[in-house]
């Protein structure tokens, strides 16, 4: 079975970048790709009876607009190497960007978003730059994994990943940090920041069951003392020029909801690293 992944783009170069990294990524798998773009007019709201209608004529220009910068993205070369493991769908679709995407992701069952964030060196007005850290709170569905405009595909040399070993895993939840670990070949750092002396039992269970879903990755455990998130994260990871980070956003434990953290969302709007933020499904 082909995994379904949805790819969304405003036509935007970091856009751009993000479908061309994940093409590459998952260049020897089966995959259909959701070339995803949404058009919306702003104030626009059916719920909100004192927002004007907007006219047919307001509608239509800006559905040709999309529909012409969709037709050009088809002819890019991105999406004419021939790659028999690849299918493409181009949607275009009206409404707000996380509704639609959300109402995709249901429909045709989406097991994981790649998107572009503004890198240090692209537009802070591009949509998507500002809608990467909204979506990886939001859409609880799938993972999103966000990629900055100024990263080019590489295998990074490991992927971090913060616990307080106080949530409970499940092995669904974690897949695609697994495969995407053995797709870049890249060994996952597990970082505890330790605020308490001891672990408690369910630390300890929690930790020997992370261990367990991993055993088919090369992953090692780290420890940091008396530190807050942010400034761990930070730390850790630029003394060791880690190359991606992975969050669990699972709300009420560890970060609360991972992006709800001031601290953390800044982490998000400014990446200069990829960063998967993983969910606690339902399913």
């Amino acid at each position: 079975m082909k995994k379904k992944i949805i790819l969304p783009t405003d036509f935007s170069k970091n856009a751009l970048n993000a479908i061309s990294y994940a093409i590459e990524l998952y260049k020897e798998e089966p995959c259909e790709f959701y070339i995803l773009h949404t058009y919306y007019l702003p104030g626009f709201s059916k719920n909100n009876l004192l927002s004007p209608e907007p006219t047919d004529k307001k509608l239509n220009e800006v559905k040709k607009r999309a529909e012409k910068n969709i037709q050009k993205l088809k002819t890019h070369a991105l999406f004419n190497n021939v790659n028999s493991k690849h299918t493409f769908y181009f949607l275009n679709e009206f409404g707000s960007f996380n509704n639609v995407l959300k109402k995709i992701i249901e429909k045709e069952n989406i097991k994981l978003i790649i998107m572009g964030t503004r890198g240090e060196t692209d537009d802070k007005n591009i949509i998507l730059g500002s809608n990467a850290v909204i979506t990886m709170e939001e859409v609880r569905n799938c993972p999103v994994f966000v990629i900055p405009g100024n990263v080019r595909f590489k295998h990074p040399n490991e992927i971090v990943f913060p616990t307080s070993f106080k949530a409970d895993y499940k092995e669904n939840e974690l897949t695609t940090l697994i495969e995407i670990s053995k797709l870049l070949k890249a060994p996952i750092r597990i970082l505890h920041i330790k605020k308490d002396k001891e672990f408690s039992k369910e630390q300890f269970k929690n930790k020997n069951l992370l261990n367990h879903i991993l055993a088919s990755t090369s992953f090692t455990h780290h420890e940091l003392y008396n530190s807050n998130l942010h400034e761990g994260i930070r730390c850790f990871s630029q003394s060791r020029e880690s190359e991606m980070i992975a969050f669990f956003n699972k709300k009420h434990h560890f970060f609360g909801s991972v992006f709800s953290n001031p601290m953390v969302k800044e982490l998000g709007n400014n990446a200069n690293i990829p960063i998967l933020a993983l969910h606690d499904l339902k399913n």
